[in-house]
């Protein structure tokens, strides 16, 4: 696909689109009205449909006065989460429910419901034909229960526990009626479930208690018999009495065992004391004595007096030798008195000892008894643990009867749910409401109308104009001077090479008006003599060629341009342009060095802002080497191989926005086997991108063939006009390209910075 359509060259004129409108405002207002009539006619003869509203709060209803003893309030709450409120919506709408309402309101006697009431004679004809089913073969019940499901929505408001009731029907106080039925039918409905429930628990615990209380009385004798059987008398705390006795025997084992080591202790102690003659003050066993307390103060007062006589006599006095005889007659006595003290010592200890074994052989004997009561406390334990249980239970089935009897003889069952707010009769209908449908068919149909009326002006092309800037500035011919002359060779067909830029540049300017070219300084290029190919073969003179020449500053020294017609890289790319050519196929009879042609003239469309794609299809990949400064990638042989897609051999050039695909690195032999896919792959490529330039090298006509297609130019690139390149523009003209136009790379500048990109 090339962007040099039509529609390229072409911006849309808003003013002249949206003009349309205006000119053609009698049409719309029609058609408005009438599209606005039609609704209004509908809106007023449509069926009036009422809907009415009623909302059921699910919530606990027992009060604090009547709720069960022992229970809470979060036993009794029912389940009130999302899933519990979508549970009730499916009861209130379950078909129990909406065939009572139905008997109860008579509405398979309504023509509303009961379509096969007053049928009209259309719809019979329509039932005989097949075209409709017959109502008569769905059971009345189903009928009712069908359009009161059309009609009914129950859903649950969002974020509280109340559910909602909505039915629509055509008279409005039915309207009304059928949800508040609905409402009362669902609340009966959970009494009744409550009631039975009730009257169902009653009936199972009746026999349940009869039953229980015999297995207490069982069971609590069953407790006394064994309790006197084995002799289980049982004490304080709750234990028996050998127990009781093993540990009052225990204590006072211990007691005695602490008594008798006191004593051997101490007994132990005064021995000590006594047979090493140590002082007897430390012991609190003897000083506790009241005879060694007097002795003591005895002992204190004579070796006062002693003290009170050596001031004065000497120690062989009569009197301090008798008072020293005393003080060590008080001595003996209160040895004496410890020796004493030691032996009821020991006497106590040995009477706790004997005390202690009998406290030991008590204990032993209670032990065994202790066992024995114990083994059957076990048992007597396991008796009352029964029993206790099947007297709890019996309690529990006793209060929960009394309660459910009682519920059930006064009638009292307290649903968990109520009306919240009961259906009022509507009276405005909500179907159909004829402003908002009035307005909106008459938005509508104006909306519709205005594009109807904008794509038929855009599309009959008025509102087109041409698009500023769309054009290149037209390419002045220069006439050349005349060149020498050969005489042609009668076998020898003339070939005649003329620029095809002149031919456009025609077609051009008869188009459309074109923005005046900027004047530049031209100059003649100067004839050059032309080699002769061979003697058989000769050239037309050059005087009838004409050529396009870019100005461009000469130097004194440079060789002057060839003859032969052709044009520079810039007229080349103008020319592609102007034509609006898909695809550009360039021939480099001379090798790998005229590949610059097809690569400047691939960059300089590609900086007029189009989408260019380069093929190289040289066997040396001379055209896209230098675009890509590497040999190395996928290209058009991976391609035809099967061995890459389009995405891995598309590259961007590295110098310019131009893409190019190179040679590849695949087989070429394999590669050229699917030669006959070159066709397909060419539009592909022509489909995605503006140009499609392809560098066949030194190819001749056949080699070009599967590439062309329409919008087609081919170039001939060339550096010196020899015979090589005068033979090769020959046999293409022979061979059905009459147009073929010379292009030379020579002289050529890249605009924009010097040395920013280089053809080869």
């Amino acid at each position: 696909m090339s962007v040099q359509s039509a529609a390229a060259d072409v911006d849309v004129d808003l003013r002249q689109l949206f003009a349309s409108l205006a000119r053609n405002w009698l049409r719309i207002l029609l058609f408005v009205l009438v599209v606005t009539g039609l609704a209004f006619a509908f809106a007023s003869l449509a069926t009036k449909h009422y809907k009415a509203e009623t909302q059921v709060e699910i919530a606990p209803r027992e009060s604090v006065y009547t709720r069960p003893a022992g229970s809470n309030n979060d036993g009794d709450k029912p389940i009130l989460d999302e899933q519990g409120v979508a549970t009730q919506v499916q009861i209130i709408s379950s078909n129990e429910i909406l065939k009572q309402v139905a008997q109860k309101l008579g509405l398979a006697r309504l023509r509303e419901f009961d379509e096969t009431i007053n049928m009209s004679s259309l719809s019979r004809v329509l039932i005989l034909l097949g075209l409709k089913n017959d109502p008569m073969d769905v059971p009345a019940d189903e009928r009712v229960l069908k359009k009161m499901r059309e009609k009914l929505n129950v859903f649950g408001v969002e974020k509280t526990r109340i559910v909602a009731i909505e039915f629509s029907s055509e008279d409005p106080k039915l309207a009304a009626a059928i949800p508040d039925a609905i409402a009362a039918a669902y609340i009966a409905g959970q009494g009744a479930a409550k009631s039975e429930s009730n009257t169902a628990a009653a009936d199972f615990l009746a026999p349940e208690i009869a039953d229980l209380s015999k297995q207490v009385r069982d069971a609590e004798a069953k407790v006394a018999a064994y309790r006197a059987q084995s002799d289980l008398l049982m004490g304080g705390n709750n234990a028996t009495l050998a127990t009781q006795q093993l540990a009052e025997l225990s204590t006072e084992l211990s007691r005695v065992r602490a008594n008798r080591a006191a004593a051997e202790g101490t007994a132990d102690n005064v021995r000590k004391a006594l047979q090493n003659g140590g002082s007897l003050d430390s012991l609190p066993e003897v000083l506790s004595s009241d005879l060694i307390q007097r002795l003591r103060e005895r002992q204190a007062e004579l070796r006062a007096t002693i003290a009170d006589l050596s001031t004065t006599m000497l120690d062989n006095h009569p009197r301090v030798r008798a008072a020293k005889s005393q003080l060590a007659d008080l001595d003996a006595q209160i040895r004496s008195e410890a020796q004493k003290i030691m032996k009821g010592l020991v006497m106590q200890a040995d009477a706790a000892k004997a005390r202690e074994s009998q406290l030991v052989s008590d204990v032993n004997q209670l032990k065994a008894a202790s066992a024995q009561a114990g083994e059957q406390q076990v048992d007597l334990d396991a008796l009352q643990r029964d029993a206790a249980a099947k007297r709890q239970q019996l309690e529990l089935y006793l209060t929960n009867y009394r309660e459910a009897a009682s519920r059930q003889d006064r009638n009292y069952v307290p649903v968990d749910a109520r009306v919240s707010s009961p259906a009022s009769v509507p009276s405005e209908p909500y179907f159909p409401k004829v402003g908002p449908i009035v307005g909106a068919a008459a938005a509508a149909s104006l909306l519709l109308a205005a594009i109807f009326t904008l794509l038929r002006e855009l599309f009959s092309g008025r509102a087109m104009r041409p698009a500023p800037g769309a054009r290149f500035a037209p390419i002045d011919e220069v006439a050349m001077p005349a060149t020498a002359r050969q005489e042609p060779d009668a076998s020898e067909p003339s070939v005649r090479l003329e620029p095809a830029v002149a031919s456009a540049s025609a077609d051009r300017g008869v188009e459309t008006q074109w923005p005046e070219a900027v004047e530049e300084p031209q100059m003649e290029a100067q004839p050059r003599p032309v080699a002769e190919p061979e003697p058989a073969a000769k050239v037309e003179p050059a005087a009838e060629a004409q050529s396009v020449a870019e100005p461009e500053p000469v130097a004194e020294a440079q060789r002057p341009r060839s003859v032969l017609g052709e044009i520079d890289i810039e007229k080349a790319a103008e020319k592609l342009i102007a034509s609006g050519a898909a695809r550009a196929i360039f021939v480099s009879p001379e090798g790998d060095e005229a590949a610059a042609s097809a690569i400047l003239v691939a960059r300089e469309v590609s900086d007029a802002g189009l989408r260019v794609l380069l093929l190289d299809l040289t066997a040396s990949g001379a055209a896209s080497r230098p675009m890509l400064d590497s040999g190395l990638f996928p290209g058009i042989t991976d391609l035809l191989a099967s061995q890459a897609q389009f995405s891995d051999v598309i590259h961007a050039d590295l110098y310019s926005d131009c893409h190019v695909i190179p040679v590849g690195t695949a087989d070429p032999v394999r590669a050229m086997r699917a030669a006959d896919r070159l066709p397909i792959i060419m539009q592909s490529l022509t489909t995605a991108y503006d140009l499609v330039v392809v560098e066949c090298g030194p190819a001749d006509a056949q080699g070009i063939s599967r590439l062309g297609g329409e919008a087609t130019e081919v170039f001939l690139s060339m550096l010196e006009p020899d015979d090589e390149v005068t033979k090769a523009a020959v046999k293409l003209i022979e061979s059905g390209y009459p147009d073929l136009t010379l292009v030379t790379p020579l002289g050529h500048e890249p605009p924009g910075t010097p040395g920013r990109r280089s053809a080869a």
